[in-house]
């Protein structure tokens, strides 16, 4: 599927939500698929193709009530924390994936040193921006809630004094692999050293998994830092490659998510309709 077409998908599926969202009960494909103004041949085989299952099976996992659901059966307790270093490998989507970390001194040194190119890419979560510096993915950002010039602007604020590259051919090349799954491209992380260690410890949570604000505190060495774990879960610029979609509260309530809801719920869906798949 090419990206316009799950560009598209996105925004059949965004409205889809809604609908959902706003009905008694479940809805039949006929119902809803009248109801994306899409006949049912066609909203079957969009959706079909694009996550491998039925609308049906797929209207499932988009039910508010699921994250509890995958929260009690699918809940990921994450590893000590003497494997989230500062510098290092970690896990991501069962590929190793390298990273490399910068505290907020060393950035300020480099001030406008700092060069973040950036390009839009389309994505089965709407578009996505994507920056880079000369050692990797630097930030995701995702518009479909906020709007291109907002998304934008807030990761510009981010890193204030670096310069900034408009179709940058490095942050092109790399965002060709941000949506494969067999491909993982070189990240780098700029934060604190507590903020990379959460980052880190996201990158533990197979997709299809979930866990919770408390395990990632523990996992850090903190259990009593679950606050501050949601503030740096806040301030993940990297979203989708550093899962801060699959962090829950222990209720099993979605939380907030910075791109907005709709996009964490269809995140969630996407990767638990094709880990059943396999």
């Amino acid at each position: 599927m090419d990206n316009s077409e799950t560009n598209h998908s996105y925004n059949v599926l965004k409205n889809a939500i809604q609908e959902i969202d706003q009905a008694e009960k479940a809805l039949s494909l006929s119902e809803l698929s009248t109801r994306m103004g899409m006949s049912s041949a066609h909203f079957q085989h969009l959706f079909s193709k694009w996550v491998g299952l039925s609308p049906k099976k797929y209207q499932q996992y988009l039910m508010l009530e699921y994250s509890k659901e995958l929260l009690q059966n699918h809940h990921s307790t994450i590893a000590t924390a003497q494997e989230f270093g500062l510098s290092g490998t970690g896990r991501l989507q069962d590929l190793f994936v390298g990273w490399e970390a910068m505290g907020p001194d060393e950035f300020a040194r480099q001030d406008n040193e700092i060069k973040i190119g950036y390009c839009w890419q389309d994505s089965p979560f709407g578009e996505a921006l994507v920056m880079v510096t000369d050692r990797g993915i630097c930030g995701i950002a995702f518009s479909a809630e906020s709007g291109r010039k907002e998304a934008l602007q807030n990761m510009f604020n981010r890193w204030p004094k670096a310069y900034f590259e408009a179709h940058s051919d490095k942050a092109n090349q790399l965002a060709q692999d941000v949506f494969k799954a067999s491909k993982a491209p070189p990240l780098h992380l700029i934060g604190t050293p507590f903020q990379i260690k959460v980052w880190a410890a996201l990158m533990q949570i197979p997709p299809g998994q979930v866990t919770t604000y408390s395990d990632i505190a523990n996992a850090v060495g903190n259990h009593k830092a679950t606050r501050a774990v949601g503030t740096a879960i806040g301030k993940n610029p990297i979203s989708w490659i550093i899962p801060c979609h699959r962090a829950l509260r222990k209720s099993g309530e979605l939380g907030g998510y910075h791109w907005g809801l709709p996009v964490k719920r269809t995140m969630l869906a996407y990767e638990a309709a094709r880990r059943d798949a396999k």
